[in-house]
């Protein structure tokens, strides 16, 4: 089966024969590419699959996963053809690859967290932990999905207080959400404006390996 989407991968080095393993697949934001979450995940390699997945439309100077209708407001095509093209990725993954069904983690920052978000209330169970990094989730996506079933997920939600892109509330409304539905939610704010600052990231590493170590 070809890969229905470009990617890199990462992997531990030396693998054990007969072994599985966890999971991350990793989407990247508005205008960057497959390189820029590989940063974010650097020597995770040794404990997990990364596949960091790129945006499949051009968006300079780098790639996106969707365009965009109105604040906070996907084009629903676009949307809606991505979604169906990373389920069918991890399909693909999971097939392909030595990899623990039942600890696969979603991570992205921006667009690669509104996705992330969108594709574990779509899964439900098949998704173990979702890192979210200043995103929001599309008022079609709650409306279509109100039942998830989510119990069993864990979620790192993070946003900038001072983000101008996404407005920090957005992450507050996340988090409420996966909450209500019974997600194990980890919510972290941080003083920054749309980005990733070095405590967000010493934290969603941590948050990663801790919930490998758990299950």
């Amino acid at each position: 089966m070809n890969s229905p989407m470009e990617y890199v991968l990462r992997k531990p080095a030396e693998e054990e024969s007969q072994k599985t393993y966890p999971v991350i697949f990793a989407m990247h934001g508005m205008g960057s590419n497959e390189q820029d979450m590989l940063s974010l995940l650097s020597g995770l390699e040794d404990h997990f699959y990364i596949f960091s997945i790129r945006g499949p439309l051009q968006q300079p100077p780098g790639f996106a996963f969707f365009t965009i209708e109105g604040f906070g407001k996907p084009h629903r095509d676009t949307f809606d053809t991505v979604i169906g093209k990373l389920t069918d990725f991890i399909d693909y993954a999971v097939d392909e690859y030595p990899i623990d069904r039942s600890r696969v983690y979603l991570l992205g920052f921006s667009q690669g967290a509104i996705l992330a978000k969108s594709i574990g209330l779509k899964l439900g169970e098949k998704i173990r932990g979702i890192a979210a990094l200043s995103g929001y989730i599309p008022e079609f996506v709650k409306d279509e999905n109100s039942s998830a079933s989510v119990k069993q997920t864990s979620l790192f939600i993070s946003h900038g207080q001072m983000d101008p892109v996404l407005p920090f509330e957005w992450g507050l409304a996340s988090n409420k959400y996966f909450s209500n539905l019974g997600a194990q939610v980890t919510f972290k704010e941080y003083q920054v404006a749309h980005g990733v600052s070095e405590q967000n990231y010493h934290d969603v590493r941590e948050w990663l390996l801790d919930s490998i170590e758990k299950n």
